[in-house]
């Protein structure tokens, strides 16, 4: 995951400054210089980790905070506020046009994930309410066309193309199209190259003057680390860029780039790519990541997926459902079938706060969601509605069915029997003193509930 390594050593450094209690100066230097390695270690750029450290340094010596109570804490809190600071503060959003359609000019080298991203970018401004359209200027790459079509298909998004004619011919028509059919945003998709040639800025010019943009986004790849900077910074240099969007974040374990962009190039993250699947993409938002690199977690953007993912009828279904105490084993399996939609388990732990730098990748077994569902699927309809009707011939059937032994059956049905016991405490009769009980509970599980293997407790709710 972005980030991991960094927010791993972060959080080591912070340990120690929690440990001493009562700070001093050259406590916080020690610390600084433990904090100036970790960033260069995640590929951040040597000037930007320079002021960086600078200005955490001037603020963390401060009388105010050493005089503290909780020094310490004041000094995680200047650390989380620059870096906020250093990735943009606010999440910027797209340059809308006052008059339709806006015009999305995306750019970038061959490899960064441009085409795929277009379409991304695509379905979530389709999902806010617009009517995009996606625009193949990309005439060079062997089957560049075809593929856009082919994602443009999954994300629901129409897609203008005339062939390996001339690009600035094709975005010219394509803008014409998207007027006349009254699509309110056109993404344009331009060639890449392996590398940055007087050919390639020449054509994106000729495209930007005809089309007028309002937004050029650049398209990094965050695995390159500081190359995607200097890209980055090229081509703002050439045909001037408004943003950059990084794909492949969740791919990178440093996110140096990410910590770099803004502060080199003067240009904004407006989203970034965590994944290959089309719904693997978000906004930017620098409190969220600055957050998520202090192991605070990101429970907004949780909320946000879980909510993308679930309508608000299904969510009012689920909750009589635990009123009535009708939850059973088809319900469970469509929450799970629901979770998978989320992301990866690693994904959605590491926006929990206090979890994400506790579990490493060993602790995580994917395959346990599957063959959660290969049991349930195993199971009969009336087994699934009344999980107690489940006898030791049925669980050797069930464990047969699904490739898994009667063990894994047996502590499947334990654990969706204490489910519910805890959902009559969340629901029952004085629940208020129930919640009580029930957060005690969840305190104490077991990461083998989510990963099927062993490891520490979940930080209480």
């Amino acid at each position: 995951m972005a980030f991991e390594g960094l927010s791993e050593k972060l959080n080591n450094v912070f340990k120690k400054l929690k440990s001493r209690g009562k700070l001093t100066e050259s406590d916080v230097k020690e610390a600084m210089r433990e904090v100036r390695l970790a960033l260069l270690e995640a590929d951040v750029s040597y000037k930007v980790v320079k002021d960086f450290v600078a200005k955490v340094t001037e603020r963390a010596v401060g009388e105010d905070v050493l005089a503290s109570l909780t020094p310490a804490q004041q000094v995680i809190k200047i650390v989380n506020d620059e870096l906020c600071s250093l990735m943009g503060n606010s999440n910027s959003r797209i340059n809308f046009a006052s008059k339709p359609p806006t015009v999305i000019m995306m750019c970038g080298l061959q490899g960064s994930g441009k085409t795929t991203h277009a379409a991304k970018l695509a379905k979530l401004l389709k999902k806010e309410g617009h009517r995009p359209l996606l625009a193949a200027c990309d005439i060079y790459r062997p089957a560049a066309i075809n593929q856009l079509q082919v994602v443009g298909q999954k994300a629901d998004v129409k897609v203008f193309e005339m062939g390996q004619i001339s690009p600035v011919i094709i975005a010219k028509q394509a803008l014409s199209h998207a007027k006349d059919y009254g699509h309110d945003i056109l993404i344009i998709d331009t060639a890449g190259r392996l590398h940055i040639d007087t050919e390639l800025m020449n054509e994106l010019k000729e495209i930007k003057e005809l089309t007028n943009p309002d937004e050029i986004m650049l398209v990094v790849d965050a695995m390159t680390g500081q190359d995607a900077v200097n890209v980055a910074k090229s081509f703002d240099d050439e045909i001037g860029i408004t943003s950059v969007l990084m794909s492949k974040l969740d791919s990178d374990t440093r996110g140096g780039a990410a910590l770099s962009v803004l502060a080199v190039t003067g240009k904004p993250i407006k989203y970034v790519g965590m994944g290959e699947k089309l719904d693997d993409f978000e906004q930017f938002h620098p409190e969220r990541m600055a957050s998520r690199i202090l192991g605070m977690g990101d429970v907004l953007t949780l909320i946000e997926k879980a909510e993308n993912v679930m309508s608000q009828k299904d969510a009012e279904k689920l909750t009589k459902k635990f009123k009535e105490n009708s939850f059973d084993m088809d319900d469970l399996l469509d929450q799970m079938r629901q979770i998978k939609k989320l992301g990866s388990m690693r994904s959605i732990l590491s926006m929990l706060p206090g979890v994400g730098n506790k579990i490493s990748e060993e602790d995580i077994d994917e395959s346990q969601l599957g063959r959660i569902e290969a049991m349930i699927t195993s199971m009969t309809k009336a087994e699934r509605a009344k999980p107690s009707i489940i006898n030791p011939s049925r669980k050797r059937r069930i464990a047969s069915g699904s490739g898994t032994k009667v063990e894994d059956v047996n502590r499947l049905l334990k654990q969706f029997d204490q489910m519910q016991k805890m959902m009559k405490q969340f629901t029952g009769k004085g629940s208020k003193m129930n919640m009580r009980k029930a957060r005690k509970q969840l305190a104490g599980m077991n990461f083998d509930k989510l990963t099927g293997k062993g490891g520490g407790n979940l930080p209480p709710i």
